[in-house]
């Protein structure tokens, strides 16, 4: 019986699920530092892991004061991102003549590559964090323009007719039927933006600044200081994914039905 239990607490702990992605980024560094070894790549080109965990440990108190510039640009854009997107989408999916008009337009401006146009932004408002929180904006602001008109545009019709059909409000319908319906497709987007927007604000740093984790980036380059880049590259990644998880807990609050109707899902698959 113990024996049994056991092996049911080793396999309810194997199939947690921050396991099975601790495990896989584990094989990524073994695989990485095997083949550095392998084929004796020089340093210069990909350090070996060891180098980064030590730039890492050494230089931590800095990359921290540097990161926060970059996670408040990041947040700033994601929360302009959400404010602007989602009445947007609203206006987007309520209107067809809206959606001929401002949709193309949107698509269009996917096209424009952000680097290009961020030095504009500098000129216009100089080295501080309006550009960075402009950059984050705008790279965050088409998922979730497009996960939130697709939500709103896959509301079932007669729900909508029903609700009108019991007296209710255009503003009641939309807040009861239209708005919970839509929930699950509007942080799919945000999920997708909060990522962005982290690196919106790196190409804000890369084009005019002299704080935040692109500044590392950009100086590490300069100087061929390969350990310390791929140390900031860790530390991004640590805030996308920092972000992301806030992000999804947000979501378990706001429409816990769904996020339990998608783990079932996911478990019986």
């Amino acid at each position: 019986m113990t024996e049994a239990q056991q092996a049911g607490s080793v396999s309810k702990a194997l199939n947690a699920a921050w396991v099975r992605p601790f495990l896989f980024l584990v094989f990524i560094v073994i695989a990485w530092d095997l083949t550095i070894r392998l084929f004796k790549i020089p340093p210069y080109q990909i350090p070996a892991p060891a180098d980064v965990v030590v730039v890492l440990w050494h230089d931590w108190p800095e990359l921290m004061a540097q990161a926060w510039p970059t996670t408040y640009a990041t947040i700033c854009g994601f929360l302009l991102s959400a404010v602007f997107g989602i009445p947007v989408a609203m206006l987007i999916a309520g209107s067809k003549t809206v959606e001929s008009y401002v949709y193309p337009l949107l698509v269009f401006s996917q096209s424009v590559p952000k680097i290009a146009i961020a030095p504009l932004f500098v000129v216009w408002f100089g080295f501080g964090i309006i550009p960075k929180v402009i950059s984050a904006f705008l790279l965050g602001f088409f998922p979730v323009v497009v996960s939130a008109v697709q939500g709103f545009k896959s509301v079932d019709p007669d729900m909508v007719d029903l609700a009108r059909a019991m007296q209710g409000s255009r503003a009641k319908v939309f807040l009861a039927v239209n708005l919970p319906h839509a929930m699950p497709a509007i942080f799919s987007g945000l999920k997708v933006s909060v990522t962005l927007a982290v690196v919106g604000a790196v190409v804000g740093e890369f084009v005019g600044s002299n704080s935040g984790i692109g500044y590392v980036l950009q100086r590490s380059i300069g100087t061929f200081d390969l350990p310390t880049m791929f140390a900031a590259l860790v530390i991004l990644a640590l805030i996308g994914v920092v972000l992301f998880w806030l992000v999804d807990r947000i979501e378990k609050l706001v429409i816990p039905w769904h996020v339990s109707q998608r783990e079932e899902f996911l478990f019986a698959a």
